[in-house]
């Protein structure tokens, strides 16, 4: 099969009709053996009853429907594995993303070699409100990655098929699946420019706090990349160094005293030196980092799947 189709959503039941005729009609005319696989994420509108409807006109459609709303990630993570295509596109459901990028996007994955193409909205048609923080988090993605991509939340994505084969996205991390596939091997990473239109049906399903957790998403993944499957090296080589600081400084204290009383002087007492104190606590956060990363290594060798949303229904 040439492309998979991978749209998650939640409360679109106005555009699906128009977006599945969409789909359908790129891949017709460019004769794309295909599949769409709509993944309803919770929807409390009509959405799955749309699914199911249009599923009897268009026999490339595979529709999952979650129980509950478990948000784009784990949407994104269930249509991957059940995706055949060559190259999988993924899109979001509003009629924000075009279509018609399809035969450029699979034309740059089979023929140019890239392992992932993510668009650039160049022009938005977004509120002030959402453009400005989003371009702050994507010039620290870049910064802290080192992938120089402009528009790392682009719904609009194509991927090699392996490539989705081989990352977990969990939790928030749908943002940030180009860093997910460079941790996993995949550096042919580029980007295209989109057309970017005006959201036909309904509201926006992301509001501020979407922004907050993006920044937290990226600390999080930017640690987890470099430490997440030893994180003994981290916590651990941190912990040992400030063990020894505050023994070395407890060490000189000590031995400060023990000098003066070799000289017939009475000094104070070690515990009446604040700096005891600090030599103290130094050691006592020295060891407790080092036994975090002891146990946070015995977890990550023993942590099971962490995607684990229920499918209510699945055709």
């Amino acid at each position: 099969m040439d492309i998979s189709v991978v749209v998650p959503l939640f409360n679109e039941e106005e555009s699906l009709p128009e977006l599945v005729a969409w789909i359908d009609k790129v891949m017709t005319q460019n004769n794309f053996t295909h599949e769409i696989i709509l993944v309803d994420d919770g929807s409390n509108d009509t959405s799955w009853e749309v699914i199911k409807k249009l599923q009897k006109e268009y026999s490339a459609i595979k529709g999952i429907k979650f129980r509950r709303n478990y948000g784009k990630s784990a949407a994104l993570y269930s249509g991957f594995e059940v995706t055949n295509g060559d190259v999988v596109i993924t899109m979001d459901a509003d009629l924000q993303d075009s279509p018609d990028e399809i035969p450029e996007l699979y034309r740059m994955i089979k023929e140019d070699g890239f392992d992932l193409v993510s668009g650039w909205k160049r022009k938005r048609y977004d509120p002030i409100s959402k453009t400005i923080p989003s371009k702050f988090f994507n010039r620290t993605a870049r910064a802290m990655s080192g992938i120089k991509l402009h528009d790392f939340n682009c719904g609009l994505k194509a991927y090699k098929g392996k490539v989705i084969k081989s990352i977990e996205v969990y939790g928030e991390m749908h943002r940030y699946i180009p860093i997910l596939a460079k941790e996993a091997g995949f550096v042919k990473i580029t980007e295209k420019v989109v057309q970017h239109q005006e959201r036909k049906y309904g509201i926006t399903k992301f509001g501020l706090s979407r922004f907050i957790n993006g920044f937290l998403d990226l600390l999080s993944i930017s640690f987890i990349s470099k430490f997440g499957k030893k994180p003994m090296h981290f916590f651990g080589l941190l912990g040992t160094l400030m063990f020894l600081l505050g023994f070395f400084a407890s060490t000189w204290i000590g031995f400060q005293k023990i000098y003066s009383m070799s000289k017939g002087e009475m000094p104070p007492l070690v515990t009446d030196s604040p700096y005891f104190y600090i030599a103290l606590a130094t050691m006592v956060i020295g060891t407790q980092l080092f036994l975090t990363g002891f146990i946070a290594e015995l977890v990550s060798r023993s942590s099971s799947e962490r995607n684990t949303y229920q499918i209510e229904k699945e055709i």
